[in-house]
């Protein structure tokens, strides 16, 4: 017995309860019987490497590459994506891909390389192979954008699974992005970040890591090109980065480095290049395209923490609308549950909840519900009865069930890595859809089991379906959340066929994009808790997942009227637009912080509704694109260093730059800007980038300006919808695209095309269509000097 361990054992029954703490401690020892007994022991592991290469065997868009202790097969498809593994595996079975891999490029030839490798030269791509294994991904000018050393195996003389070890160089000047939602900065400095989706237990800040999305997938942008790597293995790992440096050491550049280590699975790599657009294109259409949320979804939510019931959801709706403050859904967490259970209703506090349901709804508000995985496992409960009839919970490797410690107390977990269960949770959200909830959010997914000591997660020897393959929980851990997500998105689309799901997710992997977003799960409530909300979001986004948001005031704290202010007008900006109120975070309504604040809280709010029409075109383009709607100021310049290094602005699709204020007492505030004209949206000033400038940041607002020329369709006072044209610099043009929803069903939506130009003094404004050039079909606002 670990002496650390009963000391944990101890404080836990004394804190938080001793029923639920001696629970949690049973919990802790459990697992730890449990993995002893069904994993198995990794003695006597041996290194293997490839060894020299014997030959090569040409295939679809490239071939095999033998060597004496292992195979590389490697392929490059049309869109120029690369993907090879070794020991002979390949791009499928997977839980990331959409379903089939891209086409081979019938062109790409096998060739033999220099010094005895082989080479795949296709037409926006080179792939060398060195005769001892080494990867290298070229562009077609023959710049080394990334070189894989060879791979090192360790396995068990039994022929466990292997672990094993890649090592890769990347340019001097690259930047490292992505691996999911990393709360310490979008750019991913020196350091190693693992790669296991952890509930951190507490309300979780820059310095925590790692959090409830963590992906194996980089953006890594350098001058000469941006490319995108994902490693498709589910199992635990690391990811230990350290950026080059350009003329060290006797004048020569030191490249930048990865060292990736996975406890097991396949050793497979896809890597995509190009410019950051196109690579995230190819992204949406290798992993799938992101869900179109309903155009409510795109509004203001709000959550309050252990509601009292009905009264108290009327009183605080009632609040926005007395004040006429935007509001389009609220959130109830597990307290409205019975016994916190899934699938329940708290009978006593929620009597009439479709009728309530109903009343909001004819105030254009919908009512969202929370969704755990843990299902109580004492008999009698419903959903456990049915589930342990078609025999749908986590079993051991003995084949007995599996319990672990939820919200509900002892709880089973169904295996949704089986299609099966996934159908049987689908068919379950027909009760919530009878109770009148329009949407859901997946909480506790990673999934969380409660423990006094060790990881709070299901026993890594649990036993898992893996769509057929089987294997135990270190496999199917970080794809838990992703297969949640699909058995909830696929059971609405049976249920209510005609309208879009609203799932969101606190955890999730490769592809969750699929099935609808992310929220940011419990961020502290300081100002490095704000800070963090951006990072989250931003890399969320470059991994392949546009549409997320953090809980707007964080969920540990009460925050100061300036705080709660700058995070309200940041996450006015933002994808998922949430805020939060609870026990521990204060009321959290605008009217709580004073006659001022609320003020500058409708301003912010007002203006996230004016904005819909853009969010709604950024939603349908990053269906079509794969762009997310929140993209780093070098997104389309990312030959300029200083941007690569910003992290504290970024870009709302093609038109408007945020700045957000993220630091206590400040009125004015720097930001970068990219080459061109921008407007201060506030002022109409016009700064010249690229530069660094200063703009005035009071506290009833925070930077914003928009791109000369941009298109921005807005919502007017009466609803319809309008054009904020921007003035485009002299001499030049300028455009944008609108994306007319055609409500929250599945009816195609028209895309409008428009340009701007200037003849004479005067700023014309053209939709472009099938027929030619015509007058927008609505109101145009022009903005900046002389477009009046």
């Amino acid at each position: 017995m670990d002496g650390r361990d009963l000391v944990r054992s101890v404080k836990a029954i004394g804190s938080g309860g001793a029923a639920r703490g001696l629970r949690t401690v049973r919990a802790a020892w459990r697992r730890r019987r449990l993995d002893a007994a069904g994993l198995p022991q990794r003695d006597g592991e041996r290194a293997r490497v490839p060894g020299p290469v014997l030959g090569a065997e040409p295939g679809p868009g490239g071939g095999v590459v033998t060597f004496t202790r292992s195979q590389l097969r490697i392929s490059v498809a049309v869109n120029g994506s690369v993907f090879w593994g070794w020991d002979g595996a390949g791009p499928v079975p997977s839980h990331a891909l959409s379903g089939r891999c891209p086409e081979p490029d019938p062109r790409a030839v096998l060739e033999p390389d220099k010094d005895g490798g082989w080479r795949i030269v296709a037409e926006r791509v080179t792939v060398a192979v060195s005769r001892h294994g080494a990867v290298e991904v070229r562009t077609p000018g023959g710049v080394t954008l990334r070189r894989d050393l060879p791979p090192r195996w360790w396995e068990t003389p039994e022929g466990g699974a292997a672990r094993w070890m890649q090592r890769s160089e990347v340019a001097a000047d690259a930047r490292f992005f992505g691996l999911g939602g990393r709360a310490a900065g979008v750019r991913l400095r020196d350091g190693t970040y693992r790669l296991w989706n952890t509930d951190p237990g507490r309300a979780a800040g820059p310095g925590d890591d790692p959090l409830h999305i963590t992906m194996p997938v980089q953006l890594v942008v350098a001058e000469a090109a941006t490319h995108l790597v994902f490693h498709d293995t589910s199992w635990d790992g690391t990811v230990t980065l350290r950026e080059g440096e350009e003329g060290a050491g006797s004048g020569h550049d030191r490249v930048g480095t990865c060292r990736l280590r996975m406890d097991g699975g396949p050793l497979r790599c896809w890597v995509l290049v190009g410019t950051p657009a196109r690579v995230l294109h190819a992204w949406a259409a290798l992993t799938g395209a992101p869900a179109l949320p309903p155009a409510w979804a795109l509004g203001h939510h709000h959550v309050r923490s252990e509601l009292d019931g009905e009264d108290e959801v009327r009183r605080m709706v009632a609040g926005y609308q007395e004040r006429d403050l935007p509001l389009d859904a609220v959130h109830l967490d597990a307290g409205h549950h019975e016994a916190h259970q899934a699938f329940t209703v708290d009978r006593e506090r929620f009597p009439k909840l479709p009728v309530l349901a109903d009343e909001l709804r004819r105030d254009g508000i919908r009512l969202v519900s929370v969704v755990e995985p843990a299902v109580g496992s004492v008999p009698g409960n419903a959903v456990r009865d049915s589930g342990t009839a078609e025999d749908v919970f986590v079993r051991d490797a003995g084949g007995r069930l599996v319990e672990a410690v939820g919200r509900p107390g002892e709880s089973l977990f169904p295996d949704f890595t089986d299609a099966r269960v996934r159908r049987w949770w689908g068919r379950l959200y027909e009760e919530r859809i009878g109770q009148g909830f329009a949407g859901f959010w997946h909480d506790m997914d990673e999934p969380t089991s409660f423990t006094a000591f060790g990881e709070n997660t299901l026993p890594r020897s649990a036993r898992h379906f893996l769509e057929g393959a089987g294997g135990d929980h270190r496999e199917a851990h970080n794809v838990y959340a992703l297969c949640m997500a699909r058995a909830g998105y696929e059971g609405l689309r049976e249920i209510s066929p005609r309208e879009r799901p609203f799932v969101l997710s606190r955890s999730g992997w490769a592809g969750m994009q699929r099935y609808g977003g992310a929220w940011s799960g419990g961020v502290s409530a300081g100002w490095p808790g704000l800070r963090a909300s951006l990072s989250l979001v931003l890399g969320l986004g470059l991994s392949g997942v546009p549409y997320s948001g953090p809980d707007v005031g964080g969920r540990d704290g009460r925050l100061s009227p300036e705080l709660y202010l700058r995070w309200l007008q940041l996450g006015a900006y933002l994808p998922l637009f949430r805020t939060h109120a609870g026990p521990r975070a204060g009321r959290g309504e605008p009217w709580e912080f004073g006659d001022d604040v609320l003020a500058h809280a409708r301003v912010a709010l007002v203006e996230r509704r004016r904005l819909l029409p853009y969010f709604m075109t950024l939603a349908h383009l990053a269906r079509r694109t794969g762009a997310p709607y929140v993209r780093p100021l070098w997104w389309g310049a990312t030959e300029d260093r200083a941007l690569r290094d910003c992290e504290d602005a970024f870009l709302l699709g093609d038109c408007l730059l945020v700045a957000p204020v993220l630091h206590p007492g400040a009125d004015r505030r720097a930001v970068r800007l990219p080459r061109g004209r921008w407007y201060d949206t506030a002022t109409g000033r016009a700064y010249e980038g690229p530069a660094q400038v200063l703009i005035d940041a009071p506290l009833s607002r925070i930077p914003v300006l928009a791109r000369a020329g941009a298109v921005v369709p807005v919502r007017g006072d009466d609803g319809s919808l309008e054009l904020d044209v921007w003035a485009p610099a002299r001499g030049r043009t300028g455009g944008g695209l609108v994306v007319q929803d055609a409500g929250d069903g599945w009816s195609e939506a028209r895309i409008e095309r428009y340009v701007t130009r200037w003849e004479g003094r005067r700023l014309v404004v053209e939709r472009h269509g099938e027929d030619g050039p015509g007058e927008p079909p609505h109101r145009v606002r022009r903005r900046g000097p002389g477009a009046d």
